[in-house]
């Protein structure tokens, strides 16, 4: 997607997402009121546009990153099929992938560990053309120091499945979940900030009962939300905006939404009963 969705030229594309990433509404709290709430972040939603439409919503997601730089290791990233239809999660047998700004390393064994579970399976078509996880990585690639990746495609599941996946490879603060998904699709700009209120509500309720026409991305985001609820995670919204707001146009725009979750440092590791997987 390099010269679509984000520029082609490496020192175009770290000038863009250093725009982004420039705090132009509300700025980030002190990096300290987390520690001293005994949290650490650990999920992240994050819309997936072409960077003129959403990359200033991203970047205001991205830069709770910040603060974690050096701590989180591995980014276990799901974005939804758009292009091929898949059964379940997909995973590449790629060992990295490549963006203008360098390689991006995948966890070898922690690919091994998910594909261990029925719904997970190796699908190299479905990531072939997909961008909801590619444009994800020159901004963790800008955002954070070493970090592997482990990327998944989700297709026909249930929010349950996509619960058990993020259960199996939870981890500490090493490890971030991050959903990539845009929200409401080509309605009228206020109609649109409506229905995407709506939504983030339920988001932040860790309500995990979204439609696709409220997300492009609802699969993975209600596994994550099923996991938040059961883990104590503290959901907040950090962007809300839309294509009306970033590129001009309000007759048919696409909405889109950064969520921060923090989870409770104390918080031991948990499994969660198979029940709530069925």
């Amino acid at each position: 997607m390099a010269g679509l969705f984000y520029p082609e030229a490496a020192r175009s594309l770290s000038d863009e997402i250093r725009t982004c990433l420039e705090p132009v509404r509300q700025p980030e709290p002190p990096p300290a009121k987390r520690a001293e709430r005994g949290q650490h972040l650990k999920a992240l939603i994050v819309p997936h546009a072409g960077y003129r439409y959403s990359g200033p919503i991203a970047g205001s997601a991205y830069r709770r990153l910040a603060a974690a730089r050096d701590v989180i290791r591995r980014v276990v990233l799901l974005g939804p099929a758009h292009r091929v239809w898949i059964r379940g999660l997909g995973v590449p047998s790629a060992a990295a992938f490549a963006t203008p700004l360098g390689t991006v390393d995948v966890d070898v064994e922690a690919v091994s560990q998910a594909l261990a579970l029925p719904q997970v399976h190796r699908s190299d078509a479905a990531h072939g053309m997909e961008h909801a996880i590619e444009v994800q990585l020159p901004f963790l690639q800008a955002t954070l120091a070493a970090f592997r990746i482990v990327p998944f495609v989700v297709g026909e599941a249930t929010s349950a499945e996509v619960a058990e996946v993020l259960d199996l490879l939870w981890g500490g603060p090493e490890t971030i979940v991050l959903v990539s998904s845009d929200l409401s699709h080509y309605l009228p700009y206020e109609q649109a900030r409506d229905a995407d209120r709506s939504t983030a509500t339920a988001i932040l309720e860790l309500s995990p009962t979204l439609e696709h026409e409220q997300a492009c991305g609802a699969t993975p985001i209600n596994g994550l939300l099923r996991t938040a609820r059961w883990r104590g995670l503290q959901a907040e919204l950090v962007d809300l905006r839309n294509s009306g707001d970033t590129a001009g146009d309000r007759s048919r725009v696409v909405g889109y939404g950064s969520f921060a979750f923090d989870e409770p440092d104390a918080m031991a590791p948990r499994t969660a009963p198979s029940s709530r997987h069925e």
